[in-house]
């Protein structure tokens, strides 16, 4: 069964950084597109970035020139970086796996809360 693992949320303060990861087990994972999502309370879940198999890149415009997301796939492992965080940054965080174009293949990890607090 193929398992999404989230790891490195937590509670930062304002201006603070962080970096989540996930690894993936049981997929091919070169194969997949992968992204992160959030879901802050009473929100709908959003797409905060994702990167092809191609490694092409794609951005919210809230977290544009904060965030950056890359993979690497010998470790089976999509990172994001995020800088300059604000108290709007705080949320569950998803990470996804998916085929393009139809997400034919489709799985989530269980999230990991970012809280941005002073």
């Amino acid at each position: 069964q193929v398992q999404l693992v989230e790891s490195g949320g937590g509670l930062v303060q304002p201006g603070g950084s962080l970096r989540l990861s996930c690894e993936g087990s049981k997929l091919i994972f070169s194969l997949y597109a992968m992204a992160w999502y959030r879901q802050a309370p009473g929100k709908q879940r959003e797409l905060v970035a994702e990167i092809t198999k191609e490694y092409s890149t794609n951005y919210a415009d809230s977290v544009k020139g904060r965030f950056t997301i890359s993979r690497d796939n010998a470790k089976n492992t999509v990172f994001l970086e995020m800088n300059s965080l604000k108290p709007e940054d705080t949320a569950v965080y998803y990470c996804n796996a998916y085929t393009r174009p139809s997400r034919q293949y489709d799985y989530w990890g269980q999230g990991t809360q970012v809280t941005v607090s002073s």
